[in-house]
């Protein structure tokens, strides 16, 4: 009889279980939008990706584009938000959900040393799971935007968007691929790494972004941790000295919000001034 009991006390704890990783999946893996698998030869995996298209959308028309790292996280605040401003399509691309791929993928990879903080478990700080932005960027570059272009007709007004690790990809790809995109955002970016090597980087190679104008728009709740906030402040000293001319660059420190809440409270300032940047040009 009691082995009866703890048969079904282990069937019913599988299939909670069974049910709570179905939720995650759902909320994580798919979208109320487009959802799409691209079978990427640069990373050696298949990749989902979600496309928004505007809500009256024209296939013989040029639209803005805006490339999302973060998948679903905030992905509904970007749609409400580009449809009040100039309407774009809004692509974002979710981390795998079975294995653990968003450090891979955003962490740049001069930025693997020291990635330990105190709140993050130490099964999630292993240095292989970091720091392969470079291949992560070719994925985008060589088969996301050719796969994206083929299919929708896209305007030479194009964005890049990350929160946190997804931040500072942001950072990465302006200093390394900086005529990829015309506007980048970068929500709480995660710059301290390695005693905030990402940030001694975009200082040194800011230079690169020089040519054509661009935008840069950063925030940060005021409520994040104080390694954040300093590698923050670095980063603003590094605009401050260093940002060539042609970009044009904004921030916020977002009163009231942490590090989950600040990308939904700072998204719409950002897209405003991106219009006002835009209207200017």
């Amino acid at each position: 009889m009691k082995s009866l009991k703890i048969s079904f006390v282990l069937i019913v704890i599988a299939g909670l279980a069974s049910i709570y990783t179905y939720i995650r999946y759902l909320d994580h893996y798919t979208s109320p939008y487009l959802d799409v698998v691209i079978n990427s030869h640069v990373l050696g995996e298949s990749r989902k990706i979600f496309i928004r298209l505007p809500d009256k959308y024209n296939a013989q028309k040029s639209y803005p584009l805006v490339i999302k790292t973060d998948g679903n996280f905030n992905l509904d605040r970007w749609a409400e938000t580009v449809a009040k401003h100039d309407d774009a399509i809004v692509v974002a691309i979710p981390n795998q959900f079975w294995t653990d791929t968003r450090n891979r993928d955003l962490v740049p990879p001069f930025a693997r040393k020291d990635v330990n903080i105190n709140a993050r478990p130490t099964n999630e700080t292993a240095r292989e799971l970091f720091g392969r932005a470079d291949t992560f960027l070719a994925f985008i570059e060589t088969e996301l935007l050719p796969y994206i272009e083929s299919r929708y007709k896209i305007s030479d007004d194009r964005s890049l968007s990350g929160y946190s690790a997804g931040g500072s990809f942001v950072l990465y790809t302006m200093i390394t691929h900086p005529s990829l995109f015309k506007a980048y955002f970068a929500f709480s970016p995660a710059a301290w790494y390695d005693d905030s090597v990402v940030v001694k980087e975009f200082k040194k190679n800011l230079f690169k972004l020089e040519g054509a104008p661009k935008f840069f728009y950063l925030s940060l709740g005021a409520k994040e941790p104080s390694i954040i906030t300093g590698s923050f402040k670095g980063l603003l000293a590094a605009l401050d000295e260093n940002a060539p001319n042609n970009l044009v660059w904004a921030h916020q420190f977002t009163e009231g919000a942490d590090h989950g809440t600040n990308p939904y409270m700072s998204i719409p300032t950002a897209v405003t001034e991106y219009s006002a940047f835009k209207q200017k040009l």
